[in-house]
């Protein structure tokens, strides 16, 4: 994600960069008296460069207060859609009232090991796939859509009969002609997660760059496998919906598993260890269906609702 700068004075920028220094040096794992030593010498220059960041657009946008969701429409011109869009994501998944599509095909999802970087976008942590060919491809509606990114939020956006999870994996997938495709996955607490085993050392290692440097630099993770996230699409909820943060364009296809996975309770905690305190809850919360109907595969099963 792109910073968009702005000035301020310079006792404001010191007091935020020192409050966050120190909360830094109290939330690090290690912290020897050198680092100790950098880390105030790097907050007096933050400070006296009197800069401070907000996320794109000039606009910044958060998770409560007056930046949280329910104000995202008037930060800035190019958010008015989180406010007046009639096809908003996440949404509440009614089982019940789900309806089966014969249409919907298998979610045909060609993923491989690929090369990877671990980003702290402000409001999630993603894991970023260099090169033009992304990790993969996945088939909707007959037309490819490459895997750009996953990134996590917590708890879960999308709701299932009501009930929230811990956390919830979100791939974005891009199309040639610049049509986006998420497909959506829910996790419970219980046993290792094998992708977030895989990077378990560069999450700390992006946490330990807040530490140092007050912001989050991107980590090369090296080679990522993606075998594990092909499991378990057998059941999937097909909608169309819109980007679950500002701008939160429309025309999104949403396909959000059924199965629920799981990871461990200190999983959780290292993908949110790198963002501020108050960007540790990153879910928007449930936006109106209006209307909108959401379908359902169930590995070539026929439920009694059919879609016309």
């Amino acid at each position: 994600m792109f910073l968009h700068c702005v000035r301020v004075t310079a006792s404001s920028v010191f007091r935020a960069q020192s409050f966050r220094c120190l909360f830094r040096m109290t939330t690090c794992r290690t912290a020897n008296a050198a680092a100790v030593v950098r880390l105030l010498l790097l907050c007096s220059f933050c400070a006296a460069a009197a800069i401070a960041c907000d996320p794109p657009n000039g606009a910044k946008f958060g998770y409560t207060g007056s930046v949280g969701p329910d104000h995202w429409g008037a930060l800035s011109p190019s958010f008015r859609q989180c406010a007046t869009g009639t096809k908003q994501s996440p949404i509440d998944i009614s089982t019940a009232q789900a309806v089966s599509n014969p249409a919907l095909q298998p979610l045909h999802r060609d993923y491989t090991v690929a090369n990877a970087t671990l980003v702290d976008n402000v409001v999630n942590v993603a894991l970023r796939f260099d090169g033009d060919g992304g990790a993969g491809s996945v088939s909707v509606g007959g037309k490819l859509y490459t895997l750009k990114q996953v990134h996590w939020h917590s708890p879960s956006e999308h709701t299932v009969d009501g009930r929230r999870f811990p956390v919830e994996l979100h791939m974005v997938h891009a199309s040639d002609d610049g049509n986006v495709t998420v497909v959506a996955m829910l996790y419970r607490f219980g046993r290792p997660d094998p992708l977030l085993w895989q990077i378990q050392d560069k999450l700390a290692a992006l946490h330990a760059e807040g530490c140092r440097a007050d912001k989050g630099a991107p980590v090369a993770a090296g080679d990522v496998s993606l075998w594990s996230l092909r499991l378990y699409s057998h059941t999937y909820y097909r909608y169309v919906g819109s980007f679950t943060t500002p701008p939160c364009t429309e025309n999104v296809i949403w396909s959000v598993l059924a199965q629920v996975r799981e990871m461990t309770v200190d999983q959780a905690a290292a993908l949110m260890a790198p963002l501020e305190q108050a960007y540790r809850r990153n879910n928007r919360p449930t936006q109106p269906r209006n209307g909108r109907v959401v379908q359902v595969y169930r590995n070539g099963f026929i439920n009694k609702k059919t879609a016309p």
